[in-house]
């Protein structure tokens, strides 16, 4: 996601890098039915507690430049004219949830559909077992390309109870690494010089910038963030009508 500087949300946060129109650009208003599905969505998330790991209080960082194209891994098309920015913690259930029953869904719809750009970030709320570990793998199996973060990516949410429960969760994941042909040189060497840690520190960061308090939140830019594993079918009509607002607005329509 390349491009100008915009806001993401309320909070005191300037992120550089996420391509889309600077914020005089944004429009002012959207689609009634729009604004009426993201507040029910939101309202969902908020009432059913059950559905969204709530983060602990964080100390407030100070305002600062953040560059997304340094975080996260990026599906999709640069020419989408609708960019999503998924925030979660592989050691959370529901975000489990989510790429298990939902994500595939909005892969073929809107993603590999050319709809939508799409930036997963993964960070680490400190509430899961192993979950520093896990994000180290995936980190270090997305060091050497796109294709082995995938494997290591869908591997780490299917069995995700298995590394959770772990007592060595280090060393259990090396081996899901070796079996998947990772460069197991590159592998030790990324894990033990924390090559990756940056990235993952910078992930933090943010995610305490823009004001996230639980996992999954995705910000559909322009529009308010989504928070909790909504269902898949609320969370492709809303897709839809951002994407047909983004449409009309492409054609010069208000």
């Amino acid at each position: 996601m390349k491009g100008v500087t915009i806001l993401m949300t309320a909070a005191c946060l300037t992120v550089a890098g996420c391509r889309a129109a600077p914020p005089e650009e944004m429009p002012s208003d959207t689609d009634a039915l729009t604004r009426n599905l993201l507040s029910t969505a939101e309202a969902q998330a908020e009432a059913a507690q059950s559905s969204t790991a709530v983060r602990p209080p964080a100390t407030p960082m100070p305002r600062q430049e953040v560059d997304l194209d340094t975080l996260g891994f990026d599906r999709g098309q640069e020419s989408a004219l609708v960019r999503v920015v998924e925030m979660s913690d592989y050691g959370c259930g529901y975000c489990r949830r989510f790429h298990e029953e939902t994500w595939p869904v909005l892969l073929k719809e809107f993603i590999e559909s050319g709809k939508i750009e799409w930036k997963f970030i993964a960070f680490v709320t400190g509430m899961f077992a192993n979950s520093p570990d896990a994000t180290v793998a995936a980190e270090c199996a997305l060091e050497q390309g796109p294709e082995q973060f995938e494997v290591m990516n869908a591997r780490l949410w299917r069995d995700q109870g298995t590394w959770k429960g772990s007592g060595e969760a280090a060393p259990l994941l090396r081996g899901w690494a070796s079996e998947q042909r990772l460069d197991m040189k590159r592998y030790d060497s990324c894990v033990s010089e924390g090559r990756r840690a940056s990235r993952i520190a910078a992930a933090n960061a943010l995610t305490q910038q823009v004001g996230v308090r639980g996992t999954p939140t995705f910000f559909v830019v322009g529009y308010p963030p989504l928070q909790g594993a909504l269902p898949t079918e609320t969370f492709t009509e809303i897709l839809n009508l951002v994407h047909e607002d983004a449409q009309r607005r492409a054609n010069g329509g208000s």
